[in-house]
């Protein structure tokens, strides 16, 4: 059964799942000192990912199986995600920067929202992804030469 917004607990604890979040994190910690644009700061950062983490995969499973009743849900998850936090926060932190920079955050943080839903979207351990995997690879017995 799908959640609306999270999966199950143990999903979001998966070990492999936790390591590329803080990957993540750490680019976009790293991207906030190196990159000149007055948006991109630590607590933003911090923010956008845990709301990516926890709604990125459901949205693209509610996307990939036409799961047409959560699609209101889904739009606003992936809206708040990608430009609803990022709004609110800059309204209180600095007006200015928000007119400046929202509609240019708006189409790269839409892209790595999905490409994190993509990343997070299977829901399993790394070695049951990799049994599976193997089990689709290997030929049938009718495809046999």
């Amino acid at each position: 059964m799908t959640r609306i917004f999270v999966y199950s607990l143990p999903e979001y604890l998966r070990p492999w799942k936790l390591a590329t979040l803080a990957v993540g994190v750490l680019l976009l910690i790293l991207g906030s000192f190196y990159t000149p644009a007055p948006d991109w700061d630590i607590p933003i950062s911090l923010i956008m990912a845990f709301f990516t983490y926890l709604t990125a995969p459901w949205s693209m499973r509610v996307l990939l199986e036409r799961q047409w009743r959560y699609w209101p849900a889904m739009l606003f998850a992936t809206w708040f995600s990608v430009d609803g936090c990022y709004a609110l926060y800059w309204y209180f932190r600095e007006p200015a920067v928000l007119a400046l920079m929202r509609d240019v955050n708006f189409p790269a943080s839409l892209s790595l929202y999905g490409m994190c839903g993509v990343i997070w979207l299977y829901r399993g351990s790394l070695q049951d992804f990799h049994a599976e995997l193997r089990s689709q690879l290997k030929p049938k017995p009718s495809e046999k030469r």
